[in-house]
C-alpha cells in the first residue's frame, strides 16, 4: 500500500491560509521533541501546547519533562509568537487501564496505538471545547514513530470530537535533526526512552544483551548520549 505524504499535506494546507492564523491544540511529549516543531508552526499558526503523557513512568519524569517544555516555550528566541503551554495533571492510571492485556506486546505496536489514541483523544477534546481549528501532536518527529499510524489516528479521533486532524510528519525535511540541535542549544534534558514503563524494560534488556553497549532506543526521542542519573540532573 502506497503511504500518504503527510508532510506536503501540511505543506499545501499552509499555502492556503493566505494570512490567516488558526488556533492550533498542539499536543506534546516532550521539549525536545516540541522544538522544531513549535519554531516551524508558529509562524502560522496561534499555538496552545497540551502536555498529556499518562504513559511516563514516574511522577518525577513527568515533572521534569513538563519543566522542561515550559521552559522552552518561554524562553527560544526561533519561536516567532509566544505558546501557550498547558500541563495535565500526572494520572498513569489512564494509560494503564488503555495498555491493559497488551504489557508484554513488542515497543512500537499495538500498545502504542493505544497510548497514540489515549493521548490523541485528550488534545482533541480539548481542541472541541475551546473552539480550536485544528490539533495535532509532536510525535511524528521521531524515526521511531509510526507517522502513517499517527495520522490515521489523528483522522479517527477528529471525526469523533468534531475538529479538524493537521496532517504532518514532522521527521521530514530534517525536523528531527533541527530538533537535535535545539535541544543542544538550550541545553534540554533529552530521556533515553518514550516514558513508559514498558519501553524502558525493552531498554533494559537491550542493553542487556548488547553486553554494556549503548543502547539506541526505538521509542521516544531517541539520544546520542545516554540521560544522566536522577541525581545529576540540572533543574531546569
Amino acid at each position: 500500500m502506497e503511504h500518504e505524504n503527510y508532510q506536503r499535506q501540511l505543506e499545501l494546507l499552509l499555502a492556503r491560509l493566505g494570512g490567516r492564523r488558526p488556533r492550533l491544540l498542539l499536543h506534546a511529549c516532550c521539549a525536545p521533541c516540541s522544538s522544531y516543531v513549535l519554531e516551524a508552526l508558529t509562524p502560522y499558526f496561534d499555538i496552545t501546547v497540551d502536555y498529556y503523557n499518562p504513559n511516563i513512568d514516574t511522577a518525577e519524569e513527568y515533572a521534569h519533562r513538563a519543566a522542561e517544555m515550559r521552559r522552552f516555550a518561554a524562553q527560544a528566541a526561533e519561536l516567532s509568537a509566544p505558546v501557550e503551554v498547558l500541563v495535565a495533571p500526572y494520572a498513569p492510571e489512564e494509560f494503564y487501564a488503555a495498555a491493559r492485556g497488551m504489557e508484554n506486546l513488542p515497543e512500537g505496536g499495538a500498545r502504542c496505538w493505544a497510548c497514540y489514541r489515549l493521548r490523541l483523544a485528550h488534545a482533541a477534546q480539548l481542541a472541541a471545547a475551546g473552539g480550536y481549528d485544528y490539533f495535532c501532536t509532536t510525535l511524528s518527529i521521531s524515526p521511531h514513530k509510526n507517522a502513517q499510524k499517527l495520522n490515521e489516528i489523528g483522522r479517527e479521533t477528529a471525526a469523533r470530537y468534531g475538529v479538524a486532524w493537521l496532517p504532518s510528519d514532522f521527521k521530514k525535511k530534517d525536523g528531527f535533526k533541527r530538533s537535535t540541535q535545539l535541544s543542544a542549544e538550550y541545553g534540554m534534558y533529552r530521556q533515553d526512552y518514550c516514558g513508559c514503563v514498558f519501553s524502558k524494560r525493552e531498554l533494559a534488556a537491550r542493553a542487556a544483551r548488547q553486553a554494556g553497549a549503548s543502547a539506541v532506543p526505538r521509542a521516544g526521542c531517541p539520544v546520542q548520549e545516554p540521560a544522566p542519573p536522577a541525581g545529576a540532573r540540572a533543574k531546569p
